[in-house]
């Protein structure tokens, strides 16, 4: 199997890719010649404007087309591997109430001015995500929802409460990083609140996360688009059930 690739549009290597992005402009033949030069500059020879479209009075937005210069060894490809097996409802349920001995704890909750519930919804309530129930469903885990706009000192409070084995933060809203201002800010206010043997496991989830993060904005785990109930649901299980880590009183 080769391990260098390049993108693939009409025919196996032609390295064609589709570009689109936002000039502070309005639309003329002058922007859709900035788009396309900008879009060589990155590497797209033969660049096509195929679409231009002037969204307010000095923004256009375009769809550039072309062939890609650069090449990718998948051998230099750094990404965060599943180092967990993903188990069903009743495997987590058994290895719950065998070794824990009690209902596992779980408070989610969408912090700072983020309103977006569609992702804490869809690993928490009991509906789930495209078939798959939500953690709400496992009767040995106790989920408790806070929802959206959660100030963070709230949620560390919360949390407390409820003397939480794990919190879940879901981070929609990314302008100026708020996703990864919001998720450090939260880290440091569990540091505060409890010593390290008694912190709840802290995982971060949200479509614009790089799943490499975890360590640098304090957390335990990061999930980024696609992750599933039963994917988050495994790794509670596994990091704070079937592999050592530090007692939770």
């Amino acid at each position: 199997m080769t391990r260098i690739v390049r993108p693939y549009g009409d025919t196996g290597g032609d390295g064609m890719v589709q570009l689109s992005f936002t000039l502070p402009v309005p639309h003329d033949k002058r922007a859709e010649g900035a788009a396309a030069q900008l879009a060589s500059k990155m590497g797209i020879d033969s660049a096509m404007v195929v679409h231009a479209r002037q969204i307010d009075r000095d923004h256009t937005f375009f769809v550039v087309y072309g062939a890609a210069r650069h090449l990718v060894n998948l051998d230099e490809v750094d990404v965060v591997e599943r180092d967990f097996p993903v188990l069903n409802p009743k495997q987590v349920n058994e290895l719950v109430k065998e070794r824990l001995g009690r209902k596992l704890c779980v408070v989610g909750a969408c912090i700072g001015t983020d309103a977006h519930t569609v992702g804490i919804d869809a690993i928490l309530n009991i509906k789930g995500v495209a078939g798959e129930k939500g953690l709400e469903y496992y009767r040995e885990l106790r989920v408790v929802n806070l929802g959206a706009q959660v100030a963070v000192p709230d949620l560390a409070n919360r949390a407390v409460e409820e003397s939480a084995d794990a919190v879940l933060v879901s981070q929609v809203v990314t302008q100026k990083d708020a996703h990864l201002h919001n998720t450090r800010e939260m880290a440091a206010a569990f540091r505060e609140a409890l010593p390290p043997g008694r912190r709840p496991l802290l995982v971060a989830g949200g479509p614009r996360f790089d799943e490499r993060s975890a360590a640098e904005l304090g957390v335990d785990r990061v999930f980024s688009r696609g992750t599933t109930p039963g994917e988050v649901a495994s790794y509670l299980v596994h990091r704070l059930i079937t592999t050592e880590r530090e007692p939770i009183a």
